[in-house]
């Protein structure tokens, strides 16, 4: 699928199949998201890999009850800010985040152009999604993956010339 085509495709998909995503799929995910640009290159984030069935059923809790986080396959990614405090508070508060953001991106992007689905969640209590992982990091967006069970609604943005403004 072409880079525009898959932009094009991607949308939020909350309900997914049972059907497990093999495990090559999973593997060009994390290669994908292993190659997403970083401040410094330092790539100040970590993925978490969830898999395991109690934490997803944990992570659906911290989640406010979005029961599509128990998707077959759950990325969560966390904001390592201690690994770019050499340039600041702005390394710490906002670059790691940034590269956290961007990496869940990725793995969006390159979930969809292996035929697969998923939907950003950013709306959770992260001291608990924290516990769940067992990790001190900032748990910036869960991705839920995999194949999905409803037909994507026509995307509604505002019109692109609302959006831009030249200066």
């Amino acid at each position: 699928m072409s880079f525009f085509k898959t932009i094009e495709k991607r949308r939020s998909i909350r309900s997914f199949s049972k059907k497990p995503v093999d495990k090559s799929k999973i593997q060009k995910i994390l290669k994908t998201v292993w190659q997403a640009p970083s401040a410094k290159g330092l790539q100040n984030y970590r993925v978490y890999v969830v898999k395991d069935i109690k934490k997803k059923e944990n992570l659906v809790k911290a989640t406010y009850n979005q029961e599509y986080v128990n998707s077959d396959l759950v990325l969560v990614f966390c904001a390592d800010p201690k690994r770019i405090k050499f340039m600041g508070a702005r390394g710490e508060k906002l670059l790691a985040v940034q590269d956290a953001t961007i990496a869940a991106a990725y793995a969006q992007l390159s979930a969809t152009a292996l035929g697969l689905s998923s939907v950003w969640v950013g709306h959770f209590k992260e001291k608990e999604v924290a516990l769940v992982l067992k990790t001190k990091l900032r748990p910036v967006a869960i991705i839920p993956i995999g194949y999905g069970n409803e037909k994507p609604q026509p995307k509604k943005n505002q019109k692109m010339n609302n959006l831009f403004k030249i200066v």
